[in-house]
């Protein structure tokens, strides 16, 4: 199916007819299109209500015209050169994208820790809060031992509860892209840039930093980065955070809140068209479902292990159930197979 530019007349005004238009491939919530205007190339975006049933287009429109304008203080997006509320379309500055390397996380982490230093106090209220794990989810990643048959150690209650206290982004103001998967980052002659905004929100940098030890969570392309290169590109991330901030930056525990979070959440087992529906936890004992090139045993797998290396205090009951549980699955479907690795990335 062919669809016309959304351009209204205000747009057109503004910047001139679109010229030479392509379709691009897109998610089911969006349609995109390349053109040129004024000779110049463009992204032309309209935000559509498929593929999310939590929030309608011109609240999504909204969000990431918000988190695009915040963004180009870097800048590390895209500028916004025009936008169209009532049609939830908008004109964006094209980012000629340099294409695939082998050393891409060092650039990733360098413009993860640019976006996140970008707001603060100040901003408060311009995007959402970002959404923490709720204790709905602690239930449910509780029931998955029971069901498993793995000893809960009798001090993990008490740590879930304090982990999620400890996660609430309250008072918290960086800049989160929301779904920062290899892929929304583009390599530009500039340094990385990110797109995508449709999910950002206000919050704590480290639950996107974690993304590097927990295997992008939120991605179809989840990964496993080995020690080595994860130690430098957390480094990379704090030096660029402090050089940006004066402040200092080491994940410590915070990260490894960050991870346990994520490692409850089992809507970070499935496509964002499929969260909030279901309890995905509750499913992995019956079926193995995949997104991607990956399941979501072979996924908590990856996330139990980078949780059963915890051995600080305020965790470490729940590391001992990450590492029972782990075992457990791993007898139960020897099969299951590592994460990849970072690599030459394909897209």
């Amino acid at each position: 199916m062919r669809f016309r530019v959304p351009m209204g007349d205000t747009l057109r005004a503004a910047l001139g007819p679109p010229k030479k238009a392509k379709l691009l491939d897109s998610s089911p919530r969006s349609r995109v299109w390349r053109v040129e205007l004024g000779g110049e190339r463009a992204i032309v975006k309209q935000i559509t209500d498929g593929g999310d049933h939590r929030y309608g287009a011109p609240e999504r429109f909204a969000r990431e015209v918000a988190g695009l304008r915040l963004a180009a203080r870097g800048p590390v997006g895209p500028r916004v050169l025009g936008a169209d509320p009532d049609g939830c379309v908008m004109v964006l500055e094209y980012l000629d994208d340099l294409g695939r390397t082998d050393d891409w996380l060092p650039g990733y982490a360098e413009a993860l820790a640019r976006l996140h230093a970008l707001t603060g106090p100040a901003d408060a209220g311009a995007l959402p809060a970002w959404r923490p794990p709720t204790g709905a989810d602690a239930e449910s990643f509780l029931a998955l031992a029971t069901t498993l048959g793995v000893a809960i150690p009798p001090g993990v209650l008490g740590e879930l509860a304090a982990l999620l206290t400890r996660l609430d982004p309250a008072g918290r103001y960086a800049l989160l892209h929301g779904d920062p998967c290899p892929g929304n980052d583009l390599r530009t002659v500039d340094g990385v840039r990110f797109v995508d905004f449709e999910q950002a929100a206000l919050g704590d940098g480290l639950v996107e930093l974690a993304y590097l030890r927990i295997g992008f969570p939120t991605c179809w392309c989840a990964m496993a980065v080995p020690a080595t290169p994860l130690a430098e590109v957390e480094a990379v991330y704090a030096s660029t955070r402090r050089a940006l901030t004066g402040q200092a930056a080491d994940p410590g525990a915070g990260i490894a809140d960050a991870c346990a979070g994520w490692l409850i959440r089992g809507d970070a087992l499935v496509e964002r068209a499929h969260r909030d529906r279901t309890d995905q936890l509750a499913r992995v004992p019956v079926a193995d479902f995949t997104w991607g090139s990956v399941s979501a045993r072979q996924r908590l797998v990856h996330r139990l292990g980078v949780v059963a290396d915890t051995t600080s205090e305020p965790l470490r009951e729940l590391g001992l159930l990450a590492r029972r549980l782990r075992g457990r699955m791993v007898t139960a479907w020897p099969g299951l197979r590592p994460l990849p690795e970072p690599g030459a990335r394909p897209w």
